[in-house]
């Protein structure tokens, strides 16, 4: 709920500071040689030529950037308060030392996805210390508590890559659309009888042009920025999987002793 209520909230923004900019910034006369703002005097009076699909593709791109600084956020807080290695060798060297205690501390220390997945193992594997089950039953249900435990970070470091995916596609397919309208004006321009209106063709050339730069600026860093976050994301998972089978292997080893 939290999820769509935040996609909702950056959709509704994105658009309104998009018409602002687009209207307000861009369509401002100063940026153009004659009134009727047929004429760009500079980069800006250019871009307001690209018609209104401009301020979608202005959305698109607000909307990636903020998507691709939350999966930074979020991911650098997944990894917990410190380095990762440093943070499993001492949880590691607790738990080969038998201290089970210290190697909660330490979780509690470094917080994050793997922390939290290690520490969940932990307090499943010291509450059924006392029971009656024997060494192997116990790890099973460590090895339990650990899925349950992925089951719920995992998700968290995946969200919103559809997003930024599905971002890039639609820039893409926003652009062309927006290129395929200037060049109908274009060609429009060029039918007219006689001499063709030179502000319409300029016109219509330039609403396919920026169109096409815009949609390839959202398709450019959303396809970038998926593919970055998913590496990291692999990355994260990996390292979850090899800390928790260490935990388990040691875990195991001192279970036989």
């Amino acid at each position: 709920m939290k999820q769509s209520v935040f996609i909702t909230v950056v959709i509704v923004i994105a658009l309104v500071v998009s018409a602002f900019v687009y209207f307000g910034v861009f369509g401002n006369p100063a940026n153009f040689k004659t009134p009727d703002k047929t004429t760009p005097a500079n980069i800006m009076g250019a871009i307001y030529l690209g018609g209104p699909i401009v301020v979608a593709l202005l959305a698109l791109s607000i909307m990636v950037v903020t998507f691709t600084i939350e999966r930074q956020l979020s991911l650098s807080k997944a990894k917990g308060k410190g380095p990762i290695e440093p943070f499993l060798k001492k949880v590691q060297s607790s738990l080969l030392e038998g201290d089970i205690d210290g190697a909660i501390a330490e979780c509690d220390k470094q917080k994050g996805s793997i922390a939290n997945i290690i520490r969940q193992g932990l307090d499943r594997y010291q509450m059924l210390s006392g029971s009656d089950m024997d060494s192997e039953e116990r790890l099973r249900e460590v090895q339990s508590a650990i899925e349950e435990a992925m089951m719920l970070e995992v998700p968290l470091l995946e969200r919103n890559l559809v997003v930024l995916s599905t971002i890039a596609s639609v820039s893409v397919l926003i652009g062309l659309f927006g290129t395929v309208v200037g060049m109908i004006r274009s060609f429009q321009a060029l039918a007219t009888a006689g001499t063709p209106n030179a502000a319409e063709l300029s016109a219509g050339i330039s609403e396919a042009l920026i169109n096409t730069a815009g949609g390839l600026f959202g398709a450019i860093v959303g396809t970038i920025a998926y593919n970055y976050f998913v590496t990291k994301v692999g990355n994260i998972t990996y390292m979850i999987d090899e800390a928790t089978y260490n935990m388990l292997q040691i875990l195991s080893l001192k279970g036989k002793k």
